[in-house]
């Protein structure tokens, strides 16, 4: 992953092509072609950084959105309603029948620094056809991880403000 400044602007790109040829001749293709299926379909939705394109088979240009990783020290610094736009954004992913399945990691979840979640790095997602009756089940059952995902991030984020509100009483 690197991140590229060309003509004056910022981006992302994901590549493979220094990985061994094995490597980057199956998982890589494969892997890139499953990260573009699904910045295709999350297109427009704005806790999610804009495909730029491929680059070549190996490697796609990503938006770069500046931000901190997801953790616990920024309990006290997000809005308010940092975790309701990330429960939407999430909700718009699945709507488009696209999961995550890695939102339990901190750096696949930033806080912009206007502090709006931004969703990264679908490596690990899956995407399914929400019309397709077999489609419905699984995207359902996968679903269930990224819920999963969320609340660890509620809990841990609201602990840490029960935490600090305490101490700041106490004092």
């Amino acid at each position: 992953v690197l991140l590229v400044r060309h003509a004056g602007k910022q981006f992302v790109v994901k590549d493979f092509s220094r990985r061994a040829w094995l490597l980057r001749s199956t998982f890589g293709r494969w892997s890139i072609g499953r990260e573009r299926r699904a910045y295709r379909a999350l297109d427009g939705i704005d806790a999610v950084p804009r495909l730029l394109g491929l680059v070549d088979p190996l490697a796609l240009a990503i938006e770069y959105r500046p931000g901190s990783l997801l953790s616990r020290s920024l309990a006290g610094v997000l809005p308010a309603d940092f975790l309701g736009e990330l429960r939407g954004a999430v909700a718009a992913m699945h709507a488009r029948g696209v999961v995550h399945l890695d939102l339990r990691h901190r750096s696949n979840i930033l806080a912009t620094p206007e502090g709006h979640p931004v969703l990264i790095d679908f490596a690990s997602s899956l995407r399914f056809d929400p019309g397709a009756r077999w489609s419905r089940w699984l995207l359902a059952c996968c679903i269930r991880l990224d819920r999963r995902a969320l609340s660890k991030w509620e809990q841990r984020l609201a602990q840490d403000v029960r935490s600090a509100g305490a101490s700041a009483a106490v004092t």
